[in-house]
């Protein structure tokens, strides 16, 4: 046996015998290996994965949050992420909540319509009426006159303040709906049933969303109320119903009447103010007409009055000659009888004898 020296051993120090390496302890050795070095790489694709899982992207009309630890990263607007690419800590680290914030949102209220399901809505059928107004099942409000009516109304709303509508209540779709209840109920108690129903819908409407705006915004919820559709009716059971129809047949008459009325209302105060126009027309021409004569005649009058003034016989003369000369105009005959001095009228004596007989001619026997 040979005595290998090495070249590190200290004087008087042994090395101990080298233990053969076999073929599969070798090959487990280099497989152990091999793995480690997969692991690395998946554990190191793992986190880039988990890392891009962060790259979230917020749409033009939309407003983002990044939750850390479920707490708001910034406070106010910069809490607000706007459109484009971002990058957060993927979850549970980073939570992203999205809020739109030019998408309308909605809320129905059915606290005063009668129970309906899904399937029924949309299918657009309604349960049965049944005999009597149950009010553990279907729902109703009271009006000002003590009337029951059903009446369900949908509330649009946009976000103007995500960070406040996120974090300032737990689901503050609730906090509208509950305010649209209350707007309901509120409004119906302020109407009587013909207003509601008939007469004032569209007052009734604007009160129940003026009503809902102002609790919203008492609350600061940070949301602007755009419109609210609403939908009224009578009780659907058979004798109310009837009767609810015959009052608004009632009114439906009366309506017609009324217009028919104040139609023929309208006619005959235009025919008469027609007719009174053309009088007063009529007479405003006769008045302008007579104004004008007269004018005229004053006119005239005004300028033979020195005539008359220097010599009244000789114009009276004068005038009665040229009216006599215009009346008597085809008159071949003239005979004026000159008044007496004492102021008696004068006989005439006319001599009328027979009209001579004509010459007769032709042939006559010799």
């Amino acid at each position: 046996m040979n005595d290998h020296s090495h070249p590190h051993d200290e004087p008087g120090q042994t090395r101990p015998p080298e233990t053969p390496v076999d073929a599969g302890s070798q090959a487990l050795a280099e497989a152990l290996r091999s793995s480690f070095a997969i692991v690395r790489f998946v554990m190191l694709l793992l986190v880039l994965v988990f890392l891009g899982s962060g790259f979230f992207q917020v749409k033009p009309n939309e407003r983002a949050i990044v939750l850390r630890f479920g707490k708001p990263k910034g406070e106010g607007a910069k809490a607000l992420l706007g459109p484009g690419l971002h990058w957060s800590f993927p979850y549970p680290i980073d939570e992203i909540q999205k809020v739109s914030v030019t998408g309308v949102q909605r809320v129905d209220s059915s606290v005063g319509w009668w129970a309906t399901t899904a399937a029924q809505e949309a299918a657009g059928t309604e349960p049965p009426p049944g005999a009597d107004l149950n009010p553990a099942v279907g729902g109703y409000t009271l009006t000002a006159d003590a009337n029951i009516i059903h009446t369900r109304e949908t509330l649009y709303y946009r976000i103007e303040d995500p960070v406040r509508y996120i974090f300032g209540f737990v689901e503050a779709s609730n906090i509208v709906q509950n305010a649209l209840n209350n707007a309901i109920v509120y409004a119906s108690g302020h109407f009587s049933v013909d207003d509601v129903l008939t007469r004032d819908k569209v007052g009734f409407k604007e009160a129940v969303q003026r009503r809902a705006r102002q609790l919203l915004d008492k609350q600061d919820l940070g949301v602007i109320v755009d419109q609210c559709d609403v939908q009224t009716t009578w009780p659907r059971q058979p004798k109310v119903q009837q009767a609810f129809i015959a009052v608004l047949n009632a009114q439906i008459n009366r309506d017609k009447l009324m217009q028919d009325a104040s139609s023929y209302t309208n006619q005959v105060l235009t025919a008469a103010t027609a007719t009174s126009n053309g009088i007063v027309n009529l007479a405003e021409t006769r008045r302008a007409q007579y104004v004008s004569d007269l004018s005229n005649r004053a006119t005239n009058f005004l300028n033979i009055l020195p005539q008359y003034r220097a010599n009244a016989d000789l114009f009276v003369e004068k005038n009665f000659n040229e009216t006599m000369g215009r009346v008597l105009t085809n008159v071949q005959e003239k005979i004026y009888l000159p008044r007496r001095a004492d102021g008696k009228p004068r006989d005439l004596w006319l001599l009328l004898n027979r009209e001579p007989p004509k010459p007769m001619t032709g042939s006559t026997n010799q």
